[in-house]
């Protein structure tokens, strides 16, 4: 959705339009003076983050007509919108490492995985722990969720659902973080009981199918973004009521994309794409190159967020970053904003993503997993369960089906003209030159940060500075290999037989993971991946040419699987397993005691993914992959 810049708002205006939109609360907004006035000393400002989960830019001032948001709308009129706002993981946890350390997730692997412990560098700067030198009283309230080993008593001086910035020391500047829950995915979880969005006002994309489970969950949405809105109201009243508005800059954005279904977990504008508006107070306007109301296009990411108030504050540049302020900077190389995709709680998955002002270009490392696998947490909505069945009983249409099939290696959406990124481009002759550009811009990427994606997760050349030891991670050669392989050309078939032979063990891991998407196409190379399952030291390389086996149904591949399932003492290995076993389906059959002995395992995904494949082979979920 796309609409033209707001038009500035004077004081009076803003004060006026917000509050007859807030009559029911009483709030006032925000003064919106052009600039600080003659002579006035300049301040340093204080800084207030309102993060909404789970939120697309579903709101009035990006034109939305459904969306009932006047406090933001306020903002915006009287701030800066940002069209082209990402964040770096369709999912909380990898993109709040990245909002906290300005890093990508992926760089300081397993911070890339839901949930897991990244490891960031040895050195790594935390935003407060920055604004704290400067003498900024920071609070967090409450959701920290970093994926990765920081104390939030150490890097705040308050992180609680109680924590706030009036109890600062006289005088002192404050960084306050005030994350609202409210548009989370598990909001609509549940039965529901209607609300003041009519099912019938709302709009259905066309990737999914105009039922009223489907409206329902939409209406219910809506409800909670006005709600959200509300607090957000709120939150500025505060600091109106307390007199500090005028020397306060606030950000408003969404932690990522979502929340109903193929939004949130998946790398297309819907699972990535959140709004974002600064506001800059009356005395410290001067800070902000942009005009009030304005719109800025060009992309921007989460990362680019703590440059941007570590610049704002006076504090240094963090010692380890990938991103630029939202405010001066230009990224190198161009504009663009990246997105990734790995581990979703139980489930195992990989894409890589990159988007420019018009072109999101999407690389599929596991083309061989449908994009509907199963979530257990994400599969509690409604609409996910309707979507599914009526898949399965053959009522949907082509374009609503594809979400149940198989992925390609590559896909392409032109925004302009399709923003529910549903004509995938990547075959049309016609954008050869924009697929091929967006494509090494990505390989690009995946070098400068080291992605540690590619790692199978648990080796000990994860994580930030080991995966950047001299001669521990061929990034190159593994971007290089995993690219053949995802590809699932047969022409590559001697090309991955000689990377089985690799010293790294990345590297083989990928080049079995070739065969398994090559499928039945990957018979010549039978005796070989039956030497890799029998003697390649490393258990990753031997579970991908374990599942490359199965689908050529070879004797013994699926019960090497689950030997793995039931003894490696690697929690996530046996996962990776359990994932394999689920895939396969029926194929999976010989081992089913197995899968039933592992959904009583320690480790709560393990359990949980194996119930699944048992499910599936009861009869209690349909197959679908």
């Amino acid at each position: 959705m796309t609409s033209p810049s707001p038009r500035p708002l004077s004081r009076r205006g803003v004060l006026a339009g917000a509050s007859a939109a807030t009559a029911a609360t009483g709030l006032g907004l925000l003064p919106g003076d052009a600039a600080a006035a003659p002579g006035r000393p300049r301040v340093r400002p204080n800084i207030v983050w309102l993060v909404s989960e789970d939120n697309v830019p579903a709101l009035g001032c990006y034109g939305d007509a459904v969306a009932s948001t006047p406090n933001l709308d306020a903002l915006a009129a009287d701030g800066v919108r940002f069209e082209h706002h990402f964040s770096m993981a369709p999912v909380c946890a990898p993109s709040r490492f990245g909002l906290l350390t300005g890093l990508c997730p992926e760089s300081s692997g397993p911070a890339h995985q839901m949930r897991a412990q990244g490891e960031p560098p040895a050195d790594a700067d935390t935003l407060p722990q920055l604004l704290r030198e400067q003498g900024y009283y920071c609070t967090n309230n409450a959701k920290t969720d970093y994926n990765a080993p920081f104390d939030p008593a150490a890097i705040w001086n308050e992180s609680s659902n109680k924590a706030h910035w009036r109890n600062r020391p006289d005088g002192a500047p404050f960084f306050a973080v005030f994350n609202d829950n409210t548009t989370h995915e598990s909001q609509l979880f549940g039965a529901y009981a209607g609300g003041p969005t009519s099912p019938a006002d709302v709009v259905v994309p066309p990737y999914l199918p105009d039922t009223d489970v489907v409206r329902r969950d939409r209406a219910r949405w809506y409800d909670n973004i006005a709600t959200m809105d509300a607090n957000a109201g709120a939150r500025l009243a505060e600091l109106e009521a307390a007199g500090v508005l005028d020397d306060t800059i606030v950000f408003y954005y969404g932690d990522n994309g979502g929340v109903t279904p193929r939004t949130k977990r998946f790398c297309l504008d819907s699972g990535l794409r959140t709004p974002l508006v600064v506001w800059f107070g009356r005395r410290v306007r001067h800070l902000s190159p942009y005009r009030a109301g304005g719109t800025v296009r060009r992309p921007v990411m989460g990362v680019d967020l703590p440059v941007t108030v570590a610049a704002l504050a006076g504090a240094r540049r963090p010692r380890h970053t990938h991103g630029t302020s939202v405010l001066a900077d230009r990224r190198p190389g161009g504009d663009h904003a990246f997105g990734m995709r790995n581990r979703m709680d139980e489930t195992h998955d990989m894409q890589r993503t990159v988007r420019d002002e018009r072109y999101r270009y999407v690389r599929n490392y596991h083309p061989h997993r449908i994009y509907g696998q199963h979530n257990a947490y994400q599969f509690q909505q409604a609409g996910y369960r309707d979507w599914r069945d009526r898949f399965v009983a053959g009522g949907l249409d082509e374009t609503q089906s594809r979400f149940w099939g198989y992925k390609p290696f590559e896909e392409l959406y032109d925004l302009r003209s399709d923003p529910d990124e549903i004509n995938d481009l990547a075959g049309d002759p016609r954008h050869r030159g924009t697929l091929r550009r967006l494509s090494r811009v990505l390989d690009d990427h995946l070098v400068e940060v080291v992605d540690n994606g590619f790692i199978p997760e648990g080796l000990p050349v994860e994580g930030y500075d080991d995966s950047r030891a001299r001669g521990a991670y061929p990034i190159k050669r593994v971007v290089e290999t995993a690219n053949v392989a995802a590809r699932g050309d047969r022409r590559d078939l001697r090309r991955l037989v000689k990377a089985l032979d690799d010293r790294d063990e990345v590297v083989r891991t990928w080049a079995a993971l070739g065969f398994a998407v090559l499928g039945a196409d990957a018979a010549p190379a039978r005796d070989r991946l039956r030497r890799v399952l029998d003697r390649d030291p490393s258990v990753h390389v031997r579970i991908q040419a374990a599942e490359a086996l199965a689908r050529l149904d070879e004797p013994g591949a699926v019960q090497a699987l689950a030997q793995v399932l039931r003894t490696d003492p690697g929690e996530r290995t046996r996962l990776v397993a359990a994932n394999v076993l689920a895939a396969l389906g029926e194929r999976a059959r010989p081992v089913i005691e197995d899968l039933r002995a592992a959904t009583a395992d320690p480790d709560n995904y393990v359990a949980t993914k194996s119930t699944h494949a048992l499910d599936v082979l009861e009869g209690r979920y349909p197959a679908l992959g």
